[in-house]
């Protein structure tokens, strides 16, 4: 028999198997193929046969590389926009978001830092104005800690053939470590009278934004790296603000200063954008409602989800809970259009302001319904559905902070689409 590196020539001709040669394994049985339910044909392979040129156990498979590479087999991918791109989260598993499939969003680009050139002012109201630069930062004892980020912009709805990465893909979660922002205000020596802070960006917009200092001293961190790993530039690189369960622009990234201050300073970001209107009872005419931080509590079933299809029987629906306020509490799921609601389970571990995974198993009998899932959490605050939202902000809610019940119809051929919110 004469061979080369990627075929074998001169094979004998196989012999035909018997149920009794193939049970006995013997030398000379030629390939069986199985079909099964989940592929569409498994491959038996018995010494002294053939075998197609694709099979990787017969060639070596690629050497060890410097960085590690995901499957060409998976698909999962980031949808940008010119401002945004939003995480896939129905093909994410468990509660951390990969680095590369984080949710962005810019206002204008992603600048290029050198982390040898960039420092961090720290001004104002402080007895020790000072500048670190970020071998500064990383000799102070660090933190670490998982928990979301959200846009506050984070809610689409109309269509039928939305999915969630399209509904709500702006939220993704970390890991993510770096210096207290409390450690930096005891070293610079603020004065009791600063009640506020400006942080601002190195990025071409200089995103600024006002943040009462409260926060700081509570759980704020100068993050420099993610999920084991530096910043990624698209999130802030080498530095940037992060500010468990409030909204995602103030979690100002590319970080170079921060400014102490008695009041806010009332930028474009928390002036013309970035509010909310309010109804003309509450305040009277012409309102809106300014610095609304933290992240209200909500839910999304992932599976089943838009494009992909079920079928009738036994179906695990899985998907995601968080609250910008603590922790989550519950989730309760419908299967018939919320006439009725039954507890989910939530998966270890249930963090602060972090997104949790819930599973429901339910028995689908081909029947057309919708289903949904209703969240709360720990401050006893429970997901809304559009209609409440509306009944409290009227009619000009705007686009943010809108975070209502999801809808999925299920349709008697197995499809899944999503149930359009209206309210305009």
């Amino acid at each position: 028999m004469k061979s080369t590196d990627n075929q074998v020539t001169n094979m004998p001709t196989p012999k035909k198997l018997s149920r009794r040669t193939l049970l006995g394994g013997a030398a000379t049985a030629a390939v069986a193929v199985v079909q099964t339910s989940f592929a569409k044909a498994v491959q038996i392979g018995i010494s002294g046969t053939s075998f197609p040129a694709d099979d990787p156990t017969k060639r070596p498979g690629v050497p060890p590389g410097e960085r590690g590479t995901r499957s060409l087999f998976e698909k999962a991918a980031k949808k940008p926009s010119d401002i945004s791109s939003r995480t896939p989260l129905q093909d994410l598993y468990g509660m951390l978001t990969p680095s590369d499939l984080h949710f962005e969003r810019h206002h204008n680009g992603v600048p290029a830092i050198d982390p040898a050139k960039h420092e961090l002012l720290i001004h104002g109201m402080v007895e020790k104005p000072m500048v670190f630069n970020l071998a500064d930062l990383k000799r102070f004892p660090s933190v670490s800690r998982i928990a979301f980020l959200e846009c506050s912009g984070n809610f689409r709805t109309g269509k039928e053939t939305l999915s969630p990465q399209d509904i709500c893909g702006l939220t993704s979660q970390s890991e993510w470590t770096g210096v207290k922002l409390s450690t930096l205000f005891r070293e610079v020596g603020v004065r009791p009278v600063a009640t506020w802070f400006l942080a601002e960006g190195g990025d071409a917009a200089v995103m600024t934004r006002s943040i009462p200092i409260r926060k700081g001293w509570d759980d704020a961190i100068i993050a420099y790296a993610q999920n084991g790993e530096a910043l990624r530039p698209e999130q802030g690189y080498p530095v940037r603000l992060f500010l468990p369960g409030w909204e995602g622009n103030t979690n100002v990234k590319w970080l170079r200063r921060l400014e102490l201050s008695d009041q806010p300073y009332m930028t474009r970001e928390e002036t013309s954008k970035y509010t909310e209107p309010i109804k003309d009872t509450e305040r009277g005419p012409g309102k809106f409602r300014q610095f609304s931080f933290d992240i209200d509590a909500r839910s999304i079933i992932t599976f089943p989800a838009y494009p992909n299809p079920v079928q009738p029987g036994w179906i695990e629906i899985r998907g995601l809970a968080w609250s910008g306020r603590g922790k989550v509490s519950r989730v309760d799921v419908s299967t018939d259009a919320g006439k009725s609601w039954h507890s989910a389970t939530l998966q270890d571990p249930i963090l602060d302001k972090a997104h949790t995974a819930f599973r429901y198993l339910w028995q689908w009998k081909g029947d057309e319904t919708e289903i949904m899932s209703r969240v709360t959490d720990e401050t006893g605050y429970i997901q809304p559905t559009i209609g409440q939202l509306l009944e409290a902000r009227g009619p000009d809610m705007g686009g943010y902070h809108l975070n209502p019940i999801t809808a999925w119809q299920i349709k008697r051929d197995g499809r899944v689409l999503h149930r359009p919110e209206t309210w305009k």
